[in-house]
Parts: structure tokens; C-alpha cells; sequence
């Protein structure tokens, strides 16, 4: 196999995802041969750090020994049994682990393969809880602007991206857009305080007018990661979940993106010291090996669905619920996370990164720098239209794989990433902010 034999299969008869195909006519696809660590590497021997993750999953780099071996193991005795009046070891010891992990009371786990269906799960779940309990006109959701929850028809109701949902407004279910706590239109500066009692305010005021057709809410803890990595401040999520409790809401989590490390916690909601009611997760769960996703519900969620009726329980299911091989990827995941203490290991990584970054954030066409956990950002002054496909393409010829959202730099690369493939990010951040800012 060579690149280009397998770019022109690829053209042929694949339809990439969350790409205008018409661009491969001047942008060709990347080919990627194998994986080791943080680096990629095509047919022709050149490599690419990854960092973005390969979209947000990759934890402890590709080709990761100890996860290889746990899905060999896996496969030699149970690839995958249905879950649909089975269990098997995997699953079950996933769930522990998992209930033990998060915060508050989440002691029951149902399964999907994507983040957008565990969105879906949670939306179906929080508003049929409420049928359940004789309140059928709790159905609606609140989100908040510029929140991400997926691209299915019911993760879009509450998506506010206007790229992904305007083409299927039709099809799509209006639901209550809140303020997002920030100082102006587009901030993404995250330590305003007074940002986030301020929009809290505002979503008191919507509870107070609609609370008693709200089903729940549904939030990105601390960073939108779709909207350019908008960051806020914890305490919205705190009287979030006071005014949630006031009004009997229910709220949702979804750490798809920020669950498991990458906001500097093992979830975002620690630091705002909450627990949700249901918390969706996915991306990083499997290490980036097999497609996973989980919403952890309370015992009280549980109890909604527990009756003699079976018109009562909670009837989602997918093919591939809780699959053996995908589960026990995800289970060494868990190991290495507690063998390496790997959350206080990555703020000191992530202290060593910001020294090699200070020069990126310095620069003069850079703005609103901004790093949380093992996230880093920032917008280039002066982009203009095309800015994301050209940035991708300077990116590429200094050795690194960067997919910008608009305006918006950002580095989310494995774990495993070390000093050196970390400044091959900075070098081409600097390329990127060198030729296509403006210095103002």
C-alpha cells in the first residue's frame, strides 16, 4: 500500500464525516499506516503528532501495550455477548468501577457506542422518569448557547451550533436555550465569576417562567468543546445545580469530552464540588480502541423505570450495549489511570507544556489564551474565511496533526505526549499564527 493508491480508494468510496467532500479536490485526505504513542505515520514514513487526539479519544497514545493485550485477552474467551437478558464480567466490573469514580450517586450504568446516543439515552430518560412519575408535560430540556451534544435528531435539540443544526431545523424539537455565562457575545474567557452568576440569574428566571415543563438540563461542564473551546467558570455549575434542585430538574452531564482527565479532574463537575443526575460518557473512555459510551443514572432516575409494567422500563437498546471487547478496553483504561496516578502526573506535564508555550501565547497575532486541564487554546487574530482548512495544512507540513473549529487553535493530544512532540504542536501554532494572523 502507498498514500496515494489509498487516498484515491478512500475518494472512491468512503464519505468521510463532518467534511464538504468537494475539498479533497485541493486538500488531500491524510493517510495514516500505524500509530505508536502521540505520533502517527503515513505510508511514506512521515509522522504527525496527534494533537487533537484523533477527535478527543486517544488517552495513552496509539498502539498502547497494556490496552493491546486486555482486548487480545478479551478476545481469546468473549468478544461479545448481548446484554439484553445476559450479563458478562466486563460489563459488570466497568460499572462498579465507574459508579465508584463518579461523583455523587451514579450507581447504575446503560450503555451505547457513541457519544450523540448517549445524549439521546439521557434526554429519553429524564423526560420518560418524569411520565413515569405522572408528569408527562415535563418534557422539555433546557441547553445552553453554543452547547454540543451530538448530531442525532434528539442530541440536536439541544445542540447550538448552527453548522450542524440549521440544515435539519425541520426535523429538530425546539427546547429552552440559557445564557451562556460568559462577559460578552463569543468570550471564552473562563475566569469570570461574575460571568457565571450573572447568567445563572437568567436561568432562574427561565425556571421560574417554564420549570413545570422542564424535564432537565443539560450542560458541558467547563468547556464547550465544539463552540472553540469555551471555557467557564465552576460556579455557574454550582447554582446550576441549586436551581435544578429548587425546580425539581433533573441535570444532565455530558463529559463525553471533558470526562476522564482533560479538564484537570477526572470530571469537570468536581470542581464545581456537584454530582448531576445522569452523566454521559464516551470519547476517551475506551482509550480510543472501540466505540463506548455510558450515562450513569441515580438510584432515583433507576427507580422511575423499576415496576411490574413493562410499558414503564426503559426500552432503548442498541445491538452492541455494552460490548465485551469495548468494556474491557475501557477497564484498562481505569489501570493505567490508577498505576501512574496519571490525573496529578498530567498537571505537572501540563505545567512543564505551559513553559514551552509561553512564547505561542506571547505572540503578538495570538488572543485569548487559555488552557484548562490538558486542553489548550486560543483564537488567531485576523482569521478569515478558510482559516480552519489552511491552518490543518500548516500544521500538517510542521509535523503536526491540528483541526482548528473557526478561528480557534487548540491542542488536546495524548497523555502520553512528551516535551518533545508537544513543541512540534508550538512550533506549528507559531507557523500558523505566523502566516495567517494579523499582528495588531
Amino acid at each position: 500500500m502507498d498514500n496515494r493508491s489509498l487516498v484515491a480508494r478512500s475518494l472512491a468510496a468512503v464519505w468521510h464525516p463532518c467534511t464538504q467532500m468537494k475539498e479533497h479536490e485541493r486538500v488531500p485526505l491524510v493517510p495514516v499506516a500505524r500509530g505508536q504513542g502521540a505520533w502517527l505515520e503515513d505510508f511514506e514514513g512521515r509522522r504527525f503528532v496527534d494533537g487533537v487526539s484523533s477527535w478527543w479519544v486517544n488517552l495513552f497514545g496509539h498502539a498502547n501495550p497494556e490496552i493491546n493485550a486486555a482486548i487480545a485477552d478479551q478476545l481469546g474467551c468473549l468478544p461479545h455477548a448481548m446484554l439484553a437478558g445476559f450479563t458478562h464480567e466486563p460489563v459488570v466490573a466497568l460499572s462498579e468501577r465507574l459508579a465508584r469514580l463518579a461523583p455523587g450517586r451514579l450507581g447504575h450504568a446503560f450503555y451505547a457506542s457513541d457519544g450523540a446516543s448517549a445524549t439521546e439515552i439521557a434526554i429519553k430518560m429524564a423526560c420518560h422518569a418524569w411520565r413515569n412519575r405522572g408528569h408527562p408535560e415535563r418534557n422539555l430540556v433546557v441547553h445552553l448557547e453554543g452547547g454540543y451534544h451530538g448530531e442525532t435528531l434528539g442530541a440536536l435539540s439541544v445542540t447550538d451550533v448552527a453548522i450542524f443544526r440549521d440544515a435539519y431545523a425541520p426535523l429538530v424539537r425546539r427546547n429552552l436555550l440559557a445564557p451562556f455565562p460568559a462577559q460578552r457575545a463569543g468570550s471564552r474567557e473562563f475566569q469570570c465569576e461574575s460571568c457565571a452568576e450573572e447568567a445563572a440569574g437568567a436561568l432562574a428566571r427561565l425556571l421560574e417562567e417554564r420549570g413545570e415543563s422542564v424535564a432537565a438540563m443539560i450542560v458541558e461542564p467547563l468547556v464547550q468543546g465544539a463552540s472553540g473551546m469555551r471555557m467557564y467558570h465552576p460556579r455557574y455549575l454550582a447554582l446550576a445545580r441549586e436551581l435544578c434542585d429548587r425546580h425539581g430538574v433533573l441535570l444532565i452531564a455530558d463529559e463525553i469530552m471533558t470526562g476522564f482527565g482533560r479538564t484537570g479532574t477526572m470530571f469537570a463537575c468536581e470542581q464545581a464540588g456537584i454530582a448531576p443526575d445522569l452523566m454521559c460518557l464516551s470519547k476517551g473512555i475506551t482509550g480510543g480502541y472501540l466505540p463506548l459510551s455510558c450515562v450513569l443514572a441515580t438510584d432515583e432516575v433507576y427507580g422511575a423505570f423499576y415496576d411490574d409494567e413493562v410499558s414503564r422500563a426503559f426500552l432503548h437498546s442498541h445491538s452492541y450495549t455494552g460490548n465485551a471487547l469495548a468494556c474491557r478496553a475501557a477497564l484498562a483504561v481505569l489501570d493505567l489511570f490508577e498505576r501512574g496516578d496519571v490525573i496529578a502526573a498530567n498537571r505537572a506535564k501540563a505545567a512543564r507544556f505551559d513553559a514551552l508555550a509561553a512564547p505561542l501565547a506571547a505572540h503578538p497575532a495570538v488572543r485569548d489564551w487559555r488552557r484548562l486541564g490538558m486542553i489548550w487554546a486560543f483564537e488567531v487574530a485576523g482569521a478569515g474565511p478558510g482559516f480552519a482548512r489552511r491552518a490543518f495544512e500548516v500544521a500538517l507540513r510542521e509535523g503536526a496533526l491540528l483541526r482548528p473549529i473557526g478561528p480557534t487553535v487548540y491542542f488536546m493530544p495524548p497523555y502520553v505526549t512528551d516535551e518533545e512532540a508537544f513543541a512540534v504542536l508550538v512550533r506549528a501554532a507559531m507557523s500558523i499564527a505566523d502566516e495567517l494572523g494579523t499582528r495588531e
